[in-house]
């Protein structure tokens, strides 16, 4: 037996509140002594550890009182539902670290002005140089000219959305346009950016043959590491859950994926990415 000294200190709950579940009802002591102290049995503890989940959820008091009085209450259903909603205000939470790390590095700065004639012209010419030879041609031929494959270049940088989008994951105009000059167009790093990804992809159809959710969240992790090298990024969480968006409401991007890994998988990867973000 416990004293309510005593599990205070296990718990970390005060005194005072241990005597307000009292009176309440939520969490009798397991007996009283002839002197009025209240002692608890183990079988109270693991009834006050209950409680405790259920305040971590931010549950009121006399919600979890209903739930727990009632002669259906099921200890272990209540407590994967436990583990599954905290786990969720996990990743919401890593989700909003992340940001405020960005914040702190100077990352989402949120000071997105129009690109300048010539920051588009340097981008785009930059771009250019960088394909290969059989990329550029085939282009060429499929607008009619060189020039009005670079009009259309230059014509991203008035699509609104897009413009938003680079905001989302850059958090600068300055960050977006570093990471459009520093790539290189190099066919060694395309592939072996893409051999990465199809390693994810592969983690994931495990993952979701296994129900292994954990699997699920670290090949999230690790795509997100790729799309950080692939996109110059700092941080791939808008990123990666626009691409979430994408493979529920775009049926022909889902369809291409799928037919690749299997049925469902993009809805799967897409659930994934919400769930580890908190989404």
């Amino acid at each position: 037996m416990k004293t309510v000294k005593d599990v205070s200190e296990i718990t970390g709950i005060s005194i005072r509140t241990l005597r307000y579940y009292d009176e309440i009802g939520l969490l009798k002591p397991t007996q009283l002594t002839e002197a009025g102290y209240r002692l608890y049995d183990n079988k109270a503890l693991e009834k006050l550890q209950e409680i405790m989940f259920f305040r971590e959820l931010e549950i009121p008091l006399i919600d979890i009182k209903r739930i727990m009085d009632n002669p259906n209450y099921d200890k272990e259903q209540a407590l994967l539902a436990q583990k599954s909603l905290l786990e969720q205000k996990r990743n919401r939470l890593n989700g909003i670290i992340e940001l405020i790390t960005d914040v702190m590095k100077g990352v989402n700065t949120m000071s997105f002005g129009a690109f300048s004639s010539e920051e588009v012209q340097k981008m785009v010419n930059h771009t250019l140089e960088c394909m290969s030879k059989e990329s550029l041609d085939e282009q060429v031929q499929k607008y009619g000219s060189m020039e009005k494959y670079r009009e259309y270049l230059i014509s991203g940088f008035d699509n609104e959305q897009a413009m938003s989008d680079l905001l989302k994951w850059y958090g600068s105009k300055e960050k977006a346009m570093e990471a459009v000059m520093q790539s290189t167009g190099s066919v060694e790093e395309i592939k072996q950016e893409q051999d990465e990804n199809a390693k994810i992809y592969k983690q994931f159809m495990t993952a979701k043959e296994t129900g292994n959710i954990d699997m699920a969240y670290s090949a999230v992790e690790m795509l997100a590491e790729n799309y950080k090298t692939m996109f110059a990024l700092d941080n791939a969480r808008n990123i990666l859950l626009d691409l979430a968006k994408e493979y529920l409401q775009s049926e022909k991007l889902a369809e291409i994926t799928d037919s690749q890994y299997g049925k469902g998988f993009s809805e799967y990867v897409a659930h994934a990415i919400q769930h580890y973000y908190g989404v």
